[in-house]
């Protein structure tokens, strides 16, 4: 298969480029992104989060998954305000192409933890109507199975140490591509 990345870099880029007026970069259109996908589109500055949002299941072709969560990471992420055309030359693009998502059985917290493989698992935090999710790469701020469980619990609305029988965790794994910085 191709290589997608490049093109999911310039779709994203191009989407939020858009949004100025800023005339599109040409990318390769691969038969793949007309296929129904799902990805996180993830904004930096100097290595700072930007801005990230994304879809967790695959429900409307890649190339327009891309474009949406590319305009929503850089103008509607809540904890941003809106990207502006000033700070396009600093913000660097990243896009996940997440795998389909799969139920983990599990008979404790402790056993989930157990199961989870840090800088592998992308994983879905479900109790009633809470849910959050936490990109494999952020394994690397939160290293830690307990840690990266207890900020995925208060990403959820819930204290750290919640824990219940109505709690369903699912993972994932994804492709990511990342713009070099200049």
């Amino acid at each position: 298969m191709a290589d997608l990345g490049p093109s999911l870099l310039i779709l994203a880029r191009n989407a939020i480029a858009g949004r100025f007026a800023i005339a599109p970069k040409p990318f390769d259109d691969f038969a793949a992104l007309h296929e129904k996908g799902a990805t996180f589109v993830t904004l930096s500055q100097r290595g700072q989060l930007r801005g990230c949002i994304g879809s967790l299941e695959a429900w409307r072709p890649l190339l327009q998954d891309v474009q949406e969560n590319a305009l929503a990471a850089a103008f509607r992420d809540p904890r941003f305000m809106p990207l502006s055309e000033d700070e396009m030359g600093i913000t660097r693009v990243e896009v996940s192409l997440l795998t389909p998502a799969e139920p983990m059985t599990f008979s404790s917290e402790a056993n989930a933890l157990a199961q989870l493989r840090p800088d592998i698992d992308g994983v879905i935090f479900s109790a009633g109507r809470h849910r959050s999710t936490f990109l494999p790469q952020v394994w690397e701020q939160l290293p830690d199975p307990p840690t990266f469980m207890a900020h995925l619990k208060q990403k959820a609305g819930l204290p750290a140490d919640y824990w219940g029988d109505d709690v369903r965790l699912e993972r994932y794994g994804v492709s990511k591509w990342k713009e070099i910085s200049s």
